[in-house]
C-alpha cells in the first residue's frame, strides 16, 4: 500500500521566554517548551491514523505541522514523497495545498460568521481557480453542501443560523473543495453533542470510501478513535510512546501508558477485569523528567527508565518506547 504522508524525527519548539527586559532584571535565561519532540510515522494512502492522548501532548501541533502551519524545528514532513517545507516555499504551494486540507476543532470559531455558507465554500474554488462563472460556482457550492447532507438553499444562509454539527458539516464541505487527498482532522466532533459526533462519524467514514480520502484524526476520546482508526498513536509530552493497529492497541495495549488511557474507559459489559485508573498529572513541558518522561507515572519504572530515554522499537509488529516492555518485565 502507497505511502502517502510521512514524518521523519519531527520536532517543533516554542519560545515562551518573558520578554527581554524582564529576562535581563530577573536574570533569567530564555525558556523554550518542546511540543513535538522526534516524532516519525507514515500513513498509508487511504487509511486514518489517530494520534491520541492527554491535552497539551502535541497532537493539535503535529496536525499543523503536517498542513504547514507551522515550521518544523527540525525533521521533515513529506507528502507523497514532497517535503512539504520546502514545496510550501516554492512554486509547489497552490497545487499541494490543493491536495491537503484541514477540518479545525471549533465549528463556531472557524467560519467567518459574516459570511454566508456559500463565500465560505467558494472561496476555495475562486482561489484555486477552479469554476468559471458564477453559475458553475453555485452549482458546485450546491454540489459539496449536497455531499453533506445539507441542501443547496442553505448556501444563502449565515453560520449562526446552524446548529453545531450543521456548521461541522459546511467544515467539511469547504475542506472537501478542492478535491484533497489528504484530510487533517483536528478533534472535529469535541464540540458536538454525543449523537451529532456519530453523524458527522459516520458521514466523514462514508467520504473516505467514496473519494479514497487519507486521514490524520486527532482526538483525546478513545471511542471515537475506535470507531475511525485503522492505526493509532499514542503520545505523551510530545512523542509518540505507541503506534500499532486500532486492534492491537485497544486489545493487548504494550505502553504503561497506552493500558491507562484504555483502563480509563468505562466498562458498560461489566467484565470485572482489573482497572487501574489513569494516576498522577502531566509534568511540567518546561521542566519535563529526564529518562523517560512518563516514570514519574509509571508503576513499572527502574533506574534506567529515569535516566535513559527509550526510542521507538518495532516488537512483534507494534512500535513502542518503553524499557519495561523492551527488557519483557511487562
Amino acid at each position: 500500500m502507497r505511502t502517502l504522508v510521512e514524518t521523519r524525527h519531527l520536532s517543533k519548539r516554542f519560545d515562551v521566554s518573558p520578554p527581554w527586559l524582564n529576562r535581563v532584571i530577573e536574570g533569567r535565561a530564555r525558556q523554550w517548551v518542546h511540543a513535538v519532540d522526534d516524532v516519525s510515522f507514515s500513513i498509508a494512502q487511504g487509511r486514518t491514523l489517530s494520534l491520541v492522548g492527554e491535552s497539551g501532548c502535541g497532537k493539535s501541533t503535529v496536525a499543523r505541522l503536517l498542513v504547514g502551519l507551522h515550521r518544523p524545528t527540525a525533521g521533515d514532513v513529506l507528502f507523497d514523497g514532497q517535503n512539504i517545507a520546502q514545496a510550501l516555499a516554492g512554486r509547489q504551494a497552490l497545487p499541494l495545498r490543493r491536495r491537503m486540507q484541514m477540518i479545525f476543532q471549533d465549528p463556531y470559531a472557524s467560519l467567518n460568521p459574516r459570511w454566508t455558507v456559500r463565500d465560505i465554500v467558494a472561496e476555495a474554488l475562486t482561489e484555486h481557480r477552479l469554476v468559471s462563472g458564477r453559475h458553475e460556482l453555485d452549482e458546485r457550492v450546491a454540489q459539496l453542501l449536497g455531499s453533506v447532507g445539507l441542501v443547496a438553499g442553505d448556501m444563502r444562509k449565515y453560520p449562526h443560523q446552524f446548529s453545531g454539527g450543521q456548521r461541522q458539516r459546511v467544515s467539511i464541505a469547504r475542506a472537501l473543495a478542492t478535491q484533497p487527498e489528504f484530510l487533517v482532522c483536528d478533534e472535529p466532533t469535541s464540540a458536538l453533542d454525543v449523537s451529532v459526533q456519530a453523524q458527522v462519524l459516520n458521514l466523514m467514514k462514508d467520504l473516505q470510501q467514496r473519494h479514497g480520502l487519507t486521514y490524520l484524526f486527532i482526538s483525546h476520546n478513545l471511542a471515537v478513535v475506535r470507531h475511525v482508526s485503522d492505526t493509532v498513536g499514542v503520545m505523551y509530552l510530545g512523542r509518540l510512546v505507541e503506534v500499532a493497529e486500532k486492534s492491537a492497541i485497544f486489545i493487548a495495549p504494550r505502553h504503561p501508558y497506552t493500558r491507562m488511557l484504555i483502563d480509563a474507559i468505562p466498562d458498560i459489559g461489566m467484565t470485572g477485569r482489573a482497572r487501574t485508573p489513569v494516576q498522577g498529572e502531566v509534568p511540567n513541558p518546561l521542566a519535563p523528567p529526564p529518562g523517560c518522561s512518563f516514570h514519574p507515572r509509571c508503576p513499572h519504572a527502574n533506574e534506567r527508565c529515569r535516566v535513559e530515554r527509550p526510542v521507538l522499537l518495532s516488537l512483534r509488529g507494534i512500535q513502542v518506547a518503553c524499557h519495561a516492555v523492551e527488557e519483557g518485565r511487562l
